[in-house]
């Protein structure tokens, strides 16, 4: 029987996992994801095939458009409407679209800033059932439903060139967008002001669907740190970022019993008491092999009040590139270390990259169950 993988997140190739490999790993979670992908399509339960420029047949949304640039490169709609230049590029050997720059240079002087609310709008009621349906589907189970709304999204880099929009218009260039976390801060404070206001009325509708059948709220994807240091300052923190997450957790905490979720990669341990006091429940996706984070004491200095889910494995060598003993040997000695006295949620650092060998996968799952019999 021929089976396929579902795309559920185009830029990063994200893969649906079947119930059985779900049940073959021990998987104990399960997703609801807004129906809005990231390239502005819908991901719905309407499929077609596409064969990735690797050779390997997958599904995608009915909606996914590409072509093929001169050079090979593939190239991605927004809304799969091929009127408009493309949003992402493929390039050719990779795995992954980059969102393409698609406005004119930034004119400070003929700036508005209302370009930049034009993805943030009222969730439709297309959405909301959407939610409703894949949230019941996993009550009778026993899984954590943890559920990406979008929309809360504070300053993620990702979505600031608006690959889901058809013709962006307004500060998109990443460069730009950098410079302003430093010099625009005003602007900034305006479309994060407007952006939160909009989302907050959203989870409000959102969670008259879902109500408390979900438990664990992912909010925000920025990352704050670079394989060296914190991205920004505790202070830019503070004052840029932190006053909408606490608008937006607090929203949360007190209507709702859902945790929320932040994933921040890089070295980020002086941020870490921050995103806590922002309101985040949940860290993710710890990522220790960057300086300054020692496994041991960032579950020390914080593991009473924050849960790490994550840091099971070293996504950039060791499993990709070590031996199964290897895998086995890090993760178990990871579960050891986060796991004590509870408040851990097992995951690898990040995303399983192509090329990783099944073995190793295999191996993850091994280290688990040994870390629970010997609990």
């Amino acid at each position: 029987e021929k089976r396929l993988i579902k795309v559920i997140e185009p830029m990063q190739f994200l893969g649906q996992i079947e119930d059985d490999l779900k049940e073959a790993l021990g998987v104990q979670t399960s997703p609801v994801w807004d129906m809005s992908s990231i390239f502005g399509f819908k991901q719905n339960d309407k499929f077609k095939e596409w064969r990735t420029p690797w050779g390997q047949d997958v599904l995608v949304s009915e909606e996914f458009e590409v072509t093929l640039a001169d050079n090979g490169d593939t190239l991605i709609y927004a809304g799969g409407d091929r009127s408009f230049p493309p949003a992402g590029r493929m390039a050719t050997g990779s795995y992954y679209f980059d969102a393409i720059d698609r406005v004119p240079a930034f004119d400070e002087d003929n700036y508005n800033v209302t370009d930049n609310f034009e993805e943030f709008t009222p969730i439709k009621q297309e959405n909301l059932n959407w939610l409703k349906i894949n949230t019941e589907k996993y009550k009778s189970s026993t899984d954590v439903i943890a559920a990406n709304f979008g929309g809360t999204g504070i300053g993620d880099i990702a979505l600031v060139p608006g690959p889901q929009l058809k013709n962006p218009k307004g500060l998109r260039n990443i460069t730009e967008w950098y410079m302003s976390t430093a010099i625009r801060t005003d602007i900034l404070n305006q479309i994060f002001t407007f952006q939160t206001q909009v989302a907050i009325e959203n989870l409000k509708e959102i969670y008259k669907v879902v109500g408390d059948a979900v438990q664990v709220a992912y909010i925000c994807g920025t990352d704050f740190g670079t394989q060296n240091g914190p991205f920004c300052s505790i202070d830019t923190f503070k004052d840029l970022y932190a006053p909408y997450y606490k608008k937006i957790n607090n929203w949360i905490h007190e209507n709702t019993s859902w945790k929320t979720f932040k994933h921040t990669c890089g070295s980020i341990f002086p941020l870490i008491p921050e995103l806590a006091e922002a309101g985040f429940d949940i860290i993710n996706p710890v990522q220790w092999t960057a300086k300054g984070m020692s496994r041991q004491e960032i579950k020390s200095t914080y593991g009473d009040h924050t849960v790490f889910w994550g840091g099971g494995i070293d996504t950039q060598n060791t499993l990709p590139f070590g031996t199964t003993d290897d895998v086995y040997k890090e993760a178990l000695e990871s579960l050891k270390i986060f796991g004590k006295n509870g408040g851990y949620v097992f995951n690898t650092i990040h995303n399983i990259q192509p090329g990783v060998p099944a073995e190793n996968v295999a191996a993850l799952a091994k280290a688990v169950r040994t870390y629970n019999q010997e609990k």
